[in-house]
This record gives C-alpha cells, sequence and structure tokens, in this order.
C-alpha cells in the first residue's frame, strides 16, 4: 500500500464561488476549465451567440448568455458556453433551466458535454440541447421529448428554427462556419 492515500473531495456551492479561475462542479466533484479553449472555439461560440440574440431582439423576457454559472443545486454548478434563459429573476447566476443551451466540443471536454452534461440537462428538462463541432463544422442539436432527447439532425449549411419556445430563436449554421470553410 502507497504511503499515503488520495481522497476523493467533495465540494459545494459555497466552495465554488470562492475559487479562482474557471471550474464546472458536477455531483461535488471539480472541474478545471483550462486552458483557455482555441480560437475557431470561441469565434464559432460567438458566431452563435450573434444568431440568437439577433433572432431574439424582440422577445423581452429571455435573454443570451455565455459561460454564466447555473446553480443546479448545492452541489452542480455548470457554466454553459452559451444558454438561452427566459424569466430569470436572479442577477448572479442561472437558477432556473435554460430553454437552450449550446456547448461547442473541444478535445479536452468532449467527454463532460456528450456523456455527463447530456445527462444533466436532460435530467434537469433542458428543452434544447446543441453540441458544436469545429473540426468537422457541424452541430447536433436534441429536442427533448418525453424525458428523453431526440436528435434532429446534423446542421452545417442549414438554419434550425426554435419555434416552440416562447421566444422564436434560430441559428443559421452557414453564416456561423462561413469564416472557417476552405
Amino acid at each position: 500500500m502507497p504511503p499515503f492515500t488520495q481522497a476523493i473531495e467533495y465540494y459545494t456551492y459555497d466552495d465554488y464561488k470562492q475559487w479562482e479561475g474557471d471550474w464546472e462542479l458536477i455531483d461535488g466533484i471539480a472541474y478545471a476549465m483550462a486552458p483557455s479553449p482555441m480560437i475557431s472555439h470561441q469565434a464559432i461560440a460567438s458566431e452563435i451567440t450573434f444568431e440568437l440574440v439577433s433572432s431574439t431582439r424582440k422577445c423581452k423576457q429571455c435573454l443570451v448568455v455565455i459561460e454564466q454559472d447555473w446553480k443546479i443545486d448545492e452541489v452542480t454548478v455548470l457554466k454553459p458556453d452559451i444558454a438561452l434563459i427566459c424569466n430569470e429573476t436572479n442577477l448572479s447566476h442561472i437558477s432556473k433551466f435554460p430553454l437552450i443551451v449550446v456547448e461547442v466540443i473541444s478535445k479536452s471536454t468532449a467527454l463532460r458535454d456528450e456523456k455527463y452534461k447530456f445527462e444533466i440537462y436532460k435530467n434537469e428538462r433542458v428543452p434544447y440541447y446543441v453540441l458544436v463541432y469545429p473540426n468537422d463544422l457541424k452541430a447536433k442539436i436534441y429536442k427533448l421529448q418525453g424525458d428523453d432527447y431526440i436528435k434532429q439532425g446534423d446542421f452545417s449549411l442549414e438554419t434550425y428554427e426554435f419555434d416552440d419556445l416562447e421566444c422564436n430563436a434560430s441559428i443559421d449554421f452557414e453564416a456561423v462556419f462561413e469564416k472557417f470553410r476552405n
């Protein structure tokens, strides 16, 4: 037996609030969000944010936020790349489930985004989950139907209309990926 053993430490939201840098907390386990994402990741996230902001501009009760803490409970705090939130009354963090969550996939976060967050967002009843793959210039959109996410398709040149939400949002993926096509 080694001279020391490493115990897994569990944290709460109160611990999380004290940390410097970018972190997420999933079931009490801390996940560092470093290093900074690649430029293409950030640029594509900016383009998607622009698309969502533009399409919901007239909707007074909804906001598009980037990398904002979503406190799900005392031991789970996520920081979606992009979220469409509506009727939020808390000004320090997201307290209600977003209507749309977008995660731009990077090599270091792929497992967390595709598996762990996928399940969390589904269980928290987020109506739409969008996974964006910068290297492939495509997005996968999942819509919550009943208790499961149903894939709506892969999108690269198309526009997707989220027309069943209180704010009719849309994303034109041809415009999002335009600068990255050869």
